[in-house]
């Protein structure tokens, strides 16, 4: 059997791209082989039979790593295949997911996946710009109603000193840019600017390479009828709702208006048969609704100016036992964080298809269910929560000391207590409070805020909505957030429910964000004004010191007699951290014991010179001399004959056992350290 490959081939920065169509996956509505160097995808799209019961449109997005595509066997020692995704999978299955989704019609009611399976990875080609360029085609040259294609790019700035000033990945259609990640070390606005002209000027090309390809292979879209709605059901529904939907939002009992709505058509015989669809129609009309008032009138749903933030509220030091709390209030949504500060082998590691390594710096975002006034099983975190947490890590992460001035693990976790509205980014504010609280020394406040955008149908009329709320958020065409100090961005992540935005928009947006930004910033410095002097006394202290690599086996001991030695003398209330370039971590709660150990290490590893004045215990008298113990397991001779000047008959005539004494060095070979009394002046 032939497989009748056709392999379709553009440029990306001047490297070979190619779309490969062929039989592999033929059972799919249609599946194709992206390769961008060495990097390999097979993306892979199938739709339903039928359509599904509910009032959402079915989308599911899969990002599958395999760990042959790095030729790597991981896992534990029983289970050695792939499990539950890790989270750079799962972010990259959300970055797909949220450029792609937009352009469906969400009326369709046909189960629709997305598989992208990586097949091969060489470590300089990043597999999501490959990945969302092969589920793009897949989707395009299908018989799938989708609106697209789109194509994403990454894009790393240095600045003059080879530093990364800025990461980015930007995606969208031909027209718009639909999907943002950005990371960044206070970025200006302008500068963020021209990472989305330029980005998105390539992602031009990838569309019309898509487009190529649909011309010669694509599939005809197949025709699926979306629900229509009775004309005199949809005016009955707006005529119920016309007098008290207005006051409803701004009161909060949406939820109340609705079961009104439902109790009200059930009772009309009329509509007997069409009460699945009062749901889907009264959305529609509450989004234009919400709209209209932003639109035409310029009023939000809780009477708020289209630039006003809602009350904010800081709080440290919440607690005494933790390390470092922060409460962070912006109306209704609250955000408590916590910072734990632990030894270097805290860190988490990190072994992924891509990422082999150490992980200093996590914070882990949670969503209870109370926190929006609901009841469910509580689970572990869903693609959300992880989302949300990365998003406030990289706001945070830019402002974090390097790991040589600070040599702690830093781990914060964001307790969601209430939700309204941009949870990801009180995160970032009570998670940077925390770490003040905490004595960690980063050096500026990092805020954040969420920015909306009413956009009229023809996209010739928009508003830009500052500190969206839940049903600005809901009803919403842009979720645009915006975090960093008073000087610059640190984060930007973008999602919209419209095919996209422009450059003017983007640009307006930032510069009202960056507004908002510093009052947000102002509130949290009068809550801390700057991170504490020291950690707290319940956090673990840490002291270093830089020996010779040929020493660390010195330290550690055979078979890690010495290290072990030296924890155990502690009652294991110290930990010893040992790098490979020498670097050696003492840490714990007591500074005593801290101290000690510290001490002892180097003492082993001190490189005893000719004339050093050295002072220790006489541990053993012999014949011709005594052993002093000079600390950390080394120790030196004093022979009869330096003990003093003149003829010595016993070495007892002059030192004793357990005699404290003041030595220099006169000998310092192969190890041997040789002493004198006689010699010190």
């Amino acid at each position: 059997m032939k497989l009748d490959r056709k392999t379709f081939t553009t440029k990306l920065d001047g490297e070979d791209i190619s779309i490969e169509v062929s039989g592999l996956a033929g059972q799919a509505n249609a599946a194709v082989i992206g390769r961008h160097g060495n990097t390999v995808v097979l993306a892979t799209v199938v739709m339903g039979k039928e359509d599904r019961p509910g009032d959402f449109f079915p989308l599911t997005v899969d990002y599958e790593e395999r760990f042959y595509a790095a030729g790597k066997i991981i896992g534990s020692r029983f289970i050695r295949r792939e499990g539950r995704p890790s989270d750079e999978a799962t972010l990259s299955a959300r970055l797909i997911d949220r450029t792609i989704r937009p352009l469906f019609d969400h009326k369709l009611r046909r189960e629709v996946q997305v598989v992208v399976t990586v097949l091969s990875y060489d470590e300089s080609r990043d597999p999501d710009v490959i990945g969302l360029l092969s589920a793009s085609t897949a989707l395009h040259i299908s018989d799938i109603p989708w609106d697209g294609p789109v194509a994403g790019i990454q894009t790393i700035r240095k600045d003059e000193n080879g530093e990364i000033l800025y990461k980015s990945f930007l995606a969208g259609p031909e027209k718009y840019v639909n999907m943002i990640e950005f990371e960044g070390r206070e970025v200006s606005e302008s500068d963020a600017l021209e990472a989305f002209t330029s980005a998105h000027a390539k992602v031009k090309e990838l569309v019309a390479f898509q487009n190529k390809i649909r011309s010669e292979i694509g599939k005809e879209k197949a025709s699926i009828p979306v629900p229509e709605y009775d004309p005199e059901f949809v005016k009955e529904i707006r005529a119920f709702l016309d007098n008290d939907l207005g006051n409803a939002l701004r009161e909060k009992r949406l939820d109340s208006l609705k079961k009104s709505l439902f109790e009200h058509i059930s009772s009309q015989e009329a509509f007997a048969e069409q009460e699945k669809n009062i749901e889907p129609v009264f959305e529609e009309i509450v989004d234009e609704f919400v709209h209209t008032e932003a639109l035409k009138h310029g009023r939000r749903v809780d009477g708020r100016a289209l630039d006003e933030i809602r009350p904010l509220y800081g709080e440290t030091g919440l607690f005494s036992l933790t390390h470092g709390s922060g409460l962070f209030i912006r109306g209704n949504t609250q955000v408590l964080a916590m910072t734990t500060l632990a030894a270097p082998s805290a860190e988490q590691l990190i072994e992924t298809m891509e990422t082999t390594g150490r992980k200093r710096f996590m914070l882990h975002y949670n969503f209870p269910n109370f926190s929006v006034g609901e009841v469910g099983r509580s689970r572990g975190p869903g693609r959300r929560e992880i989302g949300h947490g990365a998003l406030a890590a990289k706001a945070l992460a830019a402002m974090l000391p390097k790991k040589e001035e600070f040599p702690y693990t830093i781990r914060i976790v964001a307790e969601t207590l209430s939700s309204n509205g941009s949870s990801s980014m009180a995160s970032t504010c009570a998670g940077c409070l925390s770490l003040m609280d905490a004595g960690v020394p980063i050096a500026k406040h990092v805020g954040g805020i969420a920015m909306g955008l009413m956009l009229n149908k023809d996209g010739s009329e928009y508003r830009i909505l500052t500190d969206i709320q839940g049903p600005e958020d809901h009803y919403g065409d842009m979720d645009f957030k915006v975090a960093g100090t008073v000087d610059g961005i640190t984060a930007i992540q973008m999602d919209v429910k419209i095919k996209g935005i422009d450059a003017k928009i983007f640009e307006e947006a930032l510069e009202r964000a960056k507004q908002a930004r510093a009052q947000v910033i102002d509130v949290m410095k009068k809550t801390i004004p700057g991170s504490k002097s020291s950690v707290s006394v319940h956090a673990p202290k840490i002291v270093t010191l830089k020996v010779p690599k040929e020493k660390i086996g010195e330290i550690i001991g055979p078979g890690g007699k010495n290290i072990n030695g030296l924890i155990a003398a502690s009652l294991n209330k110290i930990t010893i951290d040992i790098e490979e370039d020498g670097m050696v971590y003492v840490a714990g709660v007591e500074k005593e014991l801290v101290d000690r150990a510290y001490e002892s290490i180097k003492a082993m590893t001190r490189e005893f010179k000719v004339g050093d004045i050295v002072n220790g215990k006489v541990v053993r008298i012999l014949e011709f001399g005594a052993i002093v113990d000079l600390g950390g397991n080394r120790d030196g001779m004093i022979h009869v004959s330096e003990l003093k000047e003149g003829f010595v008959k016993k070495v007892e005539d002059v030192v004793h056992l357990g005699d404290e004494v003041i030595a220099k060095v006169i000998r310092a070979e192969d190890g041997k350290i040789g002493l004198s009394l006689k010699n010190l002046a």
